[in-house]
């Protein structure tokens, strides 16, 4: 009886803080690292190559998740998420970003670009902030990474149905409203890459500001959609917020490979 009630405790505890852990999932951040890939400069690409050598945008988008289990890089979770309080105006969410230099997306976010530029970086550090920049813009496009409040834990604490499996709101922007499409990473990447040059070019040079502003907008939209405890999200749910849910893996894919060919241009 011990044996299976440890069992039984170790079961309900992956259950229950997994999804707490959880991030645009696999498929997402690799969406962004495939689009981004079809927009690097020839100098940016070879810059990468000698970095990662054979590992692609998308299989590296992933990295700073898989190295969750590992407790030496326990210091890097708060870098994935930038909580603010909701009815923020522009000028105070901009305000916020602005003032707030702990170890926090936005902050993180710079520093990391800020070393990129530096020509004396050891190799090994290029291939950490590397890694760690191609998945932060993955998370700075998924609303609740930026938006989430802080008290639920950027969603993480409100329940809702999927269907009808329980989960959290932060869980169905990450994952579910993604893996609903049935499709492989390079799937989604071919259904959703369409863009005009004067759009691409657009996107990429909007400040890294407005990025985390539009986000959080979306976010408080995420906020208001959900009026009452487990509530069911489904079928219209995903008609309703798929579009949104495009743009914003297609605006990562098209803005990272901006900033990888102004890092390494």
């Amino acid at each position: 009886m011990k044996l299976r009630k440890k069992i039984l405790f170790i079961v309900l505890l992956v259950s229950f803080s997994f999804p707490a852990m959880a991030w645009w999932g696999m498929t997402g951040h690799r969406v962004v690292g495939e689009i981004a890939e079809s927009y690097l400069s020839s100098k940016a690409r070879k810059a990468i190559k000698d970095i990662l050598g054979d590992e692609s945008l998308a299989m590296a988008s992933n990295w700073a998740d898989f190295i969750k289990s590992d407790s030496a890089f326990n210091y890097l979770s708060p870098w994935h998420y930038t909580d603010m309080k909701g009815g923020l105006s522009h000028d105070e969410v901009i305000k916020t970003l602005e003032t707030d230099t702990g170890a926090n997306l936005y902050a993180k976010f710079n520093f990391i670009i800020r070393e990129l530029k530096n020509k004396q970086l050891a190799k090994d550090k290029k291939v950490l902030y590397l890694r760690l920049l191609i998945h932060f813009v993955g998370d700075l496009h998924q609303p609740l990474h930026v938006g989430g409040r802080t008290e639920d834990q950027g969603g993480n604490r409100v329940r809702v149905l999927w269907f009808n499996d329980s989960t959290n709101l932060h869980n169905v922007w990450d994952e579910k409203l993604v893996e609903n499409q049935k499709l492989s990473y390079t799937e989604f990447a071919k259904a959703i890459n369409h863009v005009s040059k004067e759009q691409r070019l657009a996107w990429q040079k909007e400040p890294v500001k407005e990025w985390f502003f539009e986000s959080y907008q979306i976010a408080q939209g995420i906020y208001s959609g959900i009026t009452r405890p487990n509530q069911r999200l489904s079928y219209r749910y995903n008609f309703d917020h798929i579009a949104t849910v495009n743009e914003q893996l297609l605006k990562g894919g098209v803005r990272l490979a901006g900033l990888l060919n102004e890092i390494f241009g």
